[in-house]
């Protein structure tokens, strides 16, 4: 009897330490988080949640009183392309020299890792749709890190046969930006640039998926039904175009504003003792009509229309980041799903004459960065933690419990974990960006207060130049201090040399853009 007794408590203790692991496993399973990562072309913080009183961006400003905003987030690069590789492989470009269009990324690391590749290995099912890498201009999309193939919506630019200068069809104008992505090589560069690009806006009586980003989100939100349906963890990218230029939006979205209210530019030259090759004119904005094609301010009545039309096109892709999100929540996902939202850089509207991006000023490479990390971020927080693109990657790995991220390609991110735990923590004092002109390649410091920018000239006969802005007492980059005070300067060139990319980058010249 005492025997039985032994061996049938022995069964009760194996088993009870077999419905242990079962649990253990469950648990752990069930614990995994998903990552919903939202992002964004063009988008500097014109949003609510930032403190613009004139964008009407509800459903952001939502998201972010979720969670923490980042009021001091920088791009690594103010350039589409580059800035997604930033992202994707959290090294930044002037580690890799991926500065331009046309260059893969797979052509340098072929066996690079890439964020959602990494969480892949981990188990999770990764997908993505919409602009996510940016695809054309030479570049396409990574399949290798994908566990399906991207899903591309047609990027629809135009609906209105006006809007193509009345040149094509209704039909025709739905894919005018089909055939600017496929331009054809000529003599190893691809001819894009020059291309005729149509009307610079366009407000049409349509529904929001006439243009691509309704059929983006409408995509997103099926998706999110089949993952609800999946017990594997799921890592979702889900990009949006707006508001890069066209300013393409429904007419309801237009009618969202009165545009004698919206913020016109308060300073329109370049800054006093600042290099003319570091001010960004004309470019990418003058490819569309009416854009005249000079060196200067435009006419006050022409600034108002493209800058109604940013607003415009914010909140149009602000409604569809709505759409996604109340879906999540309806399938209660939202419990278990961090979500952050990223802006690949920022974008100028006529401060210092300057339009679109490509510089090293505040208004083309501060973005905004939201997470909310269920059981981490508490609702409504902000931090003054500089942070950049590079560190996305390593702070996602340590919130869902992966290991460290680890490539051939340099890993430059930090993990802001930290820091969404207590917003006053910080992990670096600074935020580290590049911009490689023609003539120069710019390396740039930020921290709370100022921008410091070493222009390194590519032709070595030349001398290199220096930029220094305090955005306390002068927060519209009006005066380059860095000929007035070199004791900051210094101190902040000091920072700089201590990144092993920059020293690489004196030594080798990087690939112009």
């Amino acid at each position: 009897m005492q025997n039985h007794t032994l061996i049938t408590q022995s069964t009760l203790n194996k088993f009870f330490v077999f419905i242990f692991c079962i649990f253990s496993l469950t648990t752990h399973a069930a614990a995994q988080k998903n990552v919903l990562l939202i992002l964004v072309d063009d988008l500097k913080p014109a949003l609510g949640a930032y403190g613009d009183k004139s964008s009407v961006s509800p459903n952001i400003d939502k998201l972010a009183n979720s969670g923490m905003r980042f009021d001091l987030a920088y791009a690594n690069q103010a350039v589409c392309m580059a800035s997604r590789y930033t992202l994707m492989l959290g090294s930044r470009s002037s580690s890799t020299g991926f500065y331009s269009f046309g260059t893969e990324f797979r052509d340098v690391y072929p066996n690079a890792v890439t964020m959602p590749q990494h969480f892949m290995k981990a188990g999770y099912h990764a997908e993505s749709m919409g602009k996510v890498y940016h695809i054309g201009h030479g570049n396409t999309n990574d399949e290798a890190s994908w566990s399906i193939p991207h899903h591309k919506e047609k990027v629809i630019e135009y609906v209105l046969p006006e809007s193509t200068g009345g040149k094509l069809t209704r039909e025709e104008a739905f894919f005018t930006n089909y055939k600017l992505h496929h331009a054809k090589e000529h003599k190893g560069k691809f001819d894009i640039f020059s291309l005729p690009r149509g009307a610079a806006w366009e407000a049409a009586p349509v529904t929001d998926d006439a243009y691509g980003d309704g059929r983006v989100a409408t995509h997103a939100i099926d998706r999110l039904r089949v993952m609800k349906k999946r017990k594997q963890p799921f890592f979702m990218a889900v990009g949006f175009s707006r508001p890069h230029l066209p300013f393409s939006a429904p007419q309801k979205y237009w009618d969202m504003y009165d545009p004698e209210k919206l913020p016109m530019p308060e300073f329109e030259e370049a800054p006093k003792d600042t290099p003319r090759f570091a001010v960004k004119r004309k470019g990418e904005i003058t490819n569309f009509f009416p854009i005249p094609n000079h060196d200067g301010p435009f006419q006050p009545d022409l600034t108002r229309k493209l800058i109604h039309g940013y607003y415009a096109s914010v909140s149009y892709m602000d409604a569809q980041v709505g759409r996604v999100m109340d879906e999540l929540k309806r399938l209660e996902l939202d419990k278990n799903t961090i979500v952050v939202l990223w802006g690949d850089h920022g974008f100028h509207l006529g401060d210092h004459a300057s339009w679109t991006k490509h510089s090293n000023f505040e208004q083309a490479i501060r973005i905004p960065l939201i997470f909310v990390a269920p059981g981490v971020t508490k609702p409504g927080t902000a931090s003054n933690q500089p942070a950049e693109s590079v560190d996305v990657f390593p702070t996602l790995a340590s919130l869902t419990g992966l290991n460290k991220p680890k490539g051939p390609q340099p890993i430059d991110g930090l993990d802001l974990s930290p820091v969404l735990k207590n917003g006053k923590k910080r992990v670096r004092d600074h935020a580290y960006h590049a911009y490689n002109k023609r003539t120069h390649l710019g390396l740039a410091i930020r921290t709370e207060r100022y921008r410091m920018v070493k222009w390194i000239p590519h032709d070595k006969s030349k001398e290199t130049v220096y930029e220094l802005y305090d955005y306390k007492n002068d927060p519209l980059e009006t005066v380059n201090l860095a000929g007035k005070n070199k004791k900051v300067l210094n101190k902040l060139l000091a920072i700089l040399d201590k990144h092993p990319e920059a020293k690489k980058q004196i030594k080798k010249r990087p690939k112009r853009s």
